[in-house]
């Protein structure tokens, strides 16, 4: 018979990257060609603010993007059960429910 070899994605990250960037915001949104996911990290407290072109009051609050992702749309369902299956995992781990 002739059997498909195994396949295994070998992945490598560079010192720069493997520490992370901390975020506690994130922004989906997409485009004709894919999805985009902007992970940020909000940089002062929450404010009021005035609209310049209406005058009305609304809730500023002040961010900054510490990184953007872009993916082809067929790989959102598989990040989607990704996150699902850790999602369920760490549920399961501490016993906490996000």
């Amino acid at each position: 018979m002739n059997q498909e070899p195994e396949s295994r994605l070998e992945v490598s990250i560079s010192a720069e990257v493997e520490a992370g960037q901390y975020a506690n915001f994130a922004s989906v949104w997409h485009t004709q060609d894919g999805f985009v996911l902007d992970f940020a990290v909000i940089t002062r407290p929450p404010g009021l603010a005035d609209d310049p072109s209406s005058g009305a009051q609304y809730l500023s609050v002040p961010t900054r993007i510490v990184s953007r992702i872009r993916i082809p749309p067929a790989q959102v369902f598989e990040l989607m059960k990704a996150l699902e299956q850790q999602l369920s995992a760490y549920e399961s781990e501490t016993g906490q429910k996000v």
